[in-house]
């Protein structure tokens, strides 16, 4: 390995770092708690090299939330890879959304809930092209696999993916915000949202 390629190494190693440990007080303490001086703490080094990684705390976030979407992302891939039917993959997707915000609710209250503007600047974020979006787009082709196959009604599919998001982020975002509601058992709840969603698509 040469000088250049290990310094490379080095930096992309070091860049990594930094999101690990702003990932690390994000997850355990929020996003007003996460600093640009805390992770520089975290890691020691200097608050001076985490900007010559990261422009503000907005891009480090970003950079932070999109690792967590590109993992939603993946596990959407994995059940679309199984031996179901593409009812079932859709099923098993719309809970594995659910599960997804429940075990990172800072990353989804950030994603989907808080105003972008306030997070991450006026028009500083860009949905189109994000992880996020790419979960979506998995989303809609679910969708319109359950329409070919005749599982689901035929209709728009942008429509019908919108629609269904509206209903499992809406649940989503309950059991996140409203932790002190007395909810039945979560479990139940979940499966009785994604089927009563799902018997209302179905011919």
């Amino acid at each position: 390995m040469g000088i250049a390629e290990r310094r490379e190494r080095e930096k992309e190693n070091l860049r990594q770092e930094i999101i690990d440990a702003a990932r690390e007080i994000f997850v355990s303490e929020g996003y007003d708690k996460l600093s640009m001086r805390k992770v520089a703490e975290r890691i020691e080094y200097s608050p001076t090299t985490i900007y010559l990684y990261f422009e503000d705390k907005s891009a480090l976030l970003r950079e932070v939330c999109e690792e967590a979407f590109y993992k939603l992302g993946d596990a959407i891939r994995k059940a679309k890879k199984t031996r179901r039917t593409p009812l079932e993959v859709l099923r098993k997707g719309l809970i594995g959304y659910i599960e997804f915000g429940l075990a990172h609710p800072h990353h989804y209250e950030v994603a989907f809930i808080s105003p972008k503007d306030k997070i991450f600047g006026e028009g500083d974020y860009e949905f189109e092209g994000s992880a996020g979006q790419q979960a979506f787009s998995l989303l809609s082709e679910s969708v319109a696999e359950c329409m070919a196959s005749g599982d689901i009604r035929k209709g728009d599919v942008a429509t019908t993916a919108q629609t269904i998001w509206a209903g499992i982020h809406g649940i989503t975002s309950l059991l996140i915000m409203h932790e002190d509601f007395p909810f039945v058992e979560r479990k139940r709840l979940i499966n009785s949202v994604v089927d009563t969603t799902i018997r209302g698509l179905v011919p």
